[in-house]
């Protein structure tokens, strides 16, 4: 599960595919390195992005694929 503390790296370490969910965000620098030491809260506020809905679009999606 995730948190607002996860870093981009973590986050599209778990899964490849959460990067679909965040560029589906705006968030299209997934693959810049400095991008995979940045928290989720840290990428949304950057983004003006509700930290608290990508985060349960994200944990969704984690669940889905665990199945």
């Amino acid at each position: 599960m995730f948190t607002k503390n996860s870093t981009l790296g973590e986050i599209l370490k778990v899964n490849p595919e959460n990067a679909t969910i965040l560029m589906g965000f705006g968030m299209h620098c997934c693959g810049c390195p400095m991008s995979q030491m940045e928290t989720l809260e840290e990428a949304c506020m950057v983004h003006d992005l509700d930290v608290d809905f990508v985060l349960e679009k994200l944990n969704e999606a984690n669940k889905k694929s665990k199945k």
